[in-house]
C-alpha cells in the first residue's frame, strides 16, 4: 500500500477436415449402353470365355484442410517519458502475447475425375472390339451435354437478355463506394450532462480541485485539492506539504486555468494526514460541496478528481468497495500514528491522487483521497501505482478537523489515554492506561480485551484506534470487553499538529 503522490494468447486454429468423399456412384448399364456408338449387324460369333472381373476403382479418402493461425504479431507499446516518475516506481504492461505462422490454406485432393473425364473403373478386354463409329455423337456424350447446356441458356435468351439490358442501363456495373470523410459532421452537442452522469460530476467538480507543487531542500513534490471557501482555504492531505509545514519548503497551487498561486500552511494533524493550506491572493474561488461519509453504501458509484503523476484534472471513477476500513498510512505500532477508518474504493487513485477528492454521483466530495495499496510494500513508500486498491479519508472526520484547523490554527484528537495491542485471537489488548484519561476514568484496565465499540466489532488495535478517531470528543461510547463486560468510555480530546 502506498501513499499516493503506479499470454501468449491461447494459440488457436480452426481446425476443419472435409468430410471423405463417398463412393463415385457407378453408371448404370443404359447409361454405359446409351454410350456406345451403334453397330451394324455382324455374323455370328462363337461364345467368348467370361471375360474376368475388372476390379472396382476404390474411393479416394480426402486430406483435411490445413489450420488456420493467426499471423500478425501484436505490437508491445513503448511508454515514452512524458514525465519523471517516483523513485522506484514500475509498472508493468503485460502485452497481448504473439503468435505467429502463415496460415495454410491447403486444397483438398479428394480424388475426383477431371471435369469432362469418362467413367471410372471401366473394363478392358484383350478380344478384339467391333469398330467404333466417329460420328458427332462420340465423346461420351460430352458433345450432348454442352448443346443442352447451351439450349437451356438460349431458352431465356429471349426474355433474358433483354431485361438484363434494361437493369444494365439503370444500374451502374460498378457500384458506388460509401466513404465516411464524406459523411457532415454531427450538430455540436447542447445542454448539460445527464445529472447523475462522470460527465456532469466532473463538470461541476474539476474547477474546483488544484494540483498542490511543494518544493523543498529535500527535493519536490506534488499532490491534490480541493477549495473549502471562495478565499482560498483547500483541504489536502498532511504527507503533500509536511516539508513545507516543517518550516524548509514551499507550496504553489495551480488551478483549472492554469493560473499558479502561492499558499502556506494553516494546520495540520498528522495522526489523521489531514491539513489546510491557504491560497494567497486571490478570491472568487468555487467551493466544493461537502456530502456525508456515514451515509454511503457498499457498490456506490464514486469519482476520483486530481493529479496524478502532474496530470492535472484527471477524472477516473468506481464504486465504493468497502468502508469501515482500518488503514495505517505511517508511523510505528508504538504511536498508532495516521491510522484512518477508510473507505475502500477501486476508482484509479496514483501518486499525485494524494489530497484530491472522492465525490458521489451528485458532486459531492465524500472523502479525501489518500493512499494506494502495493503489493509487497504494504502502506508505506510511493513506489507503486495503482492496482484497483485505494483509500480515502471519510469527509465527516475530515470536516471536523479542517473546521477546527481555520478556526484555530491547529486540530484536536479524539483519544480514550491508553495504549493498546492486537489481541491473541481477537480485539484490541489494554497495554497501558493513562492515569486521569478517559479509559482510566471509565474503569479500564490493563489486561482487559475490547471486541467492540457501540455496535462494531474490534478485530485488532488498529481498528479500536480508527472507531476512537472517527467520534468526536465528548461523545459517550459503550466498549464491550471479551468477558462481555461493558464499560461506558467518555472520549477526550488533545491538540495535535501545528
Amino acid at each position: 500500500m502506498t501513499d499516493n503522490d503506479q499470454g501468449t494468447p491461447n494459440p488457436w486454429s480452426r481446425e476443419g477436415s472435409p468430410e471423405p468423399h463417398g463412393e463415385q456412384p457407378e453408371q448404370s448399364s443404359q447409361a454405359q449402353e446409351a454410350s456406345q456408338p451403334e453397330t451394324s449387324a455382324q455374323p455370328d460369333q462363337p461364345a467368348q470365355p467370361d471375360q474376368p472381373a475388372s476390379p472396382e476403382t476404390s474411393a479416394q479418402t480426402g486430406q483435411g484442410a490445413g489450420g488456420y493461425q493467426p499471423t500478425a504479431e501484436y505490437p508491445k507499446p513503448e511508454y515514452g517519458a512524458g514525465y519523471q516518475q517516483p523513485t522506484g516506481y514500475s509498472a508493468a504492461f503485460g502485452g497481448l502475447g504473439t503468435s505467429s505462422g502463415t496460415p495454410s490454406y491447403g486444397s483438398a485432393p479428394y480424388g475426383m475425375p477431371p471435369y469432362g473425364a469418362g467413367p471410372q473403373g471401366t473394363t478392358s478386354s484383350i478380344y478384339p472390339q467391333p469398330p467404333q463409329r466417329t460420328d458427332r455423337r462420340s465423346g461420351s456424350g460430352k458433345a450432348v451435354v454442352v448443346a443442352a447446356v447451351v439450349a437451356l441458356l438460349a431458352g431465356g435468351a429471349a426474355g433474358g437478355v433483354g431485361g438484363y439490358l434494361a437493369a444494365s442501363e439503370q444500374t451502374p456495373l460498378v457500384a458506388a463506394t460509401e466513404n465516411s470523410l464524406d459523411q457532415p459532421r454531427p450538430a455540436r452537442q447542447t445542454g448539460n450532462a445527464p445529472d447523475g452522469s462522470i460527465e456532469s460530476v466532473a463538470q461541476k467538480v474539476t474547477s474546483s480541485v488544484v494540483q498542490v507543487e511543494v518544493a523543498s531542500a529535500d527535493g519536490a513534490g506534488e499532490g491534490s485539492g480541493f477549495v473549502l471557501t471562495d478565499n482560498g482555504y483547500i483541504l489536502t492531505n498532511n504527507h503533500v506539504v509536511e516539508a513545507a509545514a516543517e518550516g524548509d519548503g514551499a507550496i504553489r497551487v495551480a488551478f483549472e486555468n492554469g493560473r499558479r498561486f502561492d499558499a502556506s500552511v494553516v494546520g495540520s494533524d498528522p495522526t489523521t494526514d489531514i491539513a489546510v493550506i491557504k491560497a494567497e491572493g486571490v478570491s472568487g474561488l468555487q467551493p466544493v460541496e461537502l456530502g456525508r461519509s456515514d451515509d454511503l453504501d457498499v457498490g456506490e458509484q464514486v469519482v476520483a478528481i486530481g493529479s496524478p503523476f502532474q496530470l492535472s484534472g484527471t477524472v477516473t471513477s468506481g464504486i465504493v468497495s468497502a468502508l469501515n476500513r482500518p488503514v495505517r498510512a505511517g508511523g510505528s505500532s508504538g504511536d498508532l500514528a495516521s491510522v484512518m477508518d477508510a473507505i475502500q474504493t477501486d476508482a484509479a487513485i496514483n501518486p499525485g491522487n494524494s489530497g484530491g477528492p472522492l465525490v458521489d454521483m451528485s458532486g459531492r466530495v465524500i472523502g479525501i483521497n489518500s493512499a494506494i495499496y502495493s503489493p509487497g510494500g504494504g502502506l508505506s513508500g510511493s513506489s507503486a501505482g495503482n492496482v484497483g486498491i485505494g483509500f480515502a479519508i471519510p469527509i465527516d472526520q475530515a470536516r471536523r478537523t479542517a473546521d477546527e484547523i481555520i478556526k484555530t490554527g491547529k486540530a484536536t484528537q479524539t483519544y480514550i489515554g491508553a495504549l493498546v495491542s492486537d489481541a491473541r485471537d481477537q480485539g484490541a489488548a489494554i497495554r497501558e492506561v493513562e492515569s486521569g484519561g478517559p479509559a482510566a476514568e471509565a474503569g479500564l484496565k490493563k489486561g482487559d480485551v475490547v471486541v467492540k465499540v457501540g455496535e462494531r466489532s474490534i478485530e485488532d488495535a488498529d481498528e479500536l484506534v480508527a472507531a476512537i478517531r472517527t467520534r468526536a470528543p465528548g461523545e459517550e461510547v459503550p466498549f464491550t470487553l471479551r468477558n462481555n463486560e461493558t464499560i461506558t468510555v467518555t472520549l477526550g480530546a488533545k491538540a495535535v499538529g501545528g
